[in-house]
């Protein structure tokens, strides 16, 4: 082979391995943002929304559930 073939093959090469290093950049850049608290619409909000529900399903259950009373009426026939 001759030098300017090897030279093909190593721009070919870097090229592929530059291509896939910054898509996992990308990747990694996107899926942070989604990790970071942005006012409603983030995976971490969401998460933050469960968990406080389930806080408040935890102090219902440990303190147990009593069923409110309703007042019946009569009916008059």
């Amino acid at each position: 082979m001759s030098t300017n073939e090897w030279a093909g093959i190593a721009v070919a090469v870097t090229t592929i391995v530059a291509s896939f290093a910054g898509s996992v950049r990308w990747l990694v850049k996107h899926y942070l943002t989604e990790l970071k608290p942005n006012s409603g619409t983030s995976l971490r909000d969401s998460i933050d929304r469960l968990e406080s529900r389930v806080d408040d399903l935890f102090l219902i259950v440990s303190r147990g559930y009593e069923p409110k009373r309703t007042v019946s009426r009569s009916r008059k026939k």
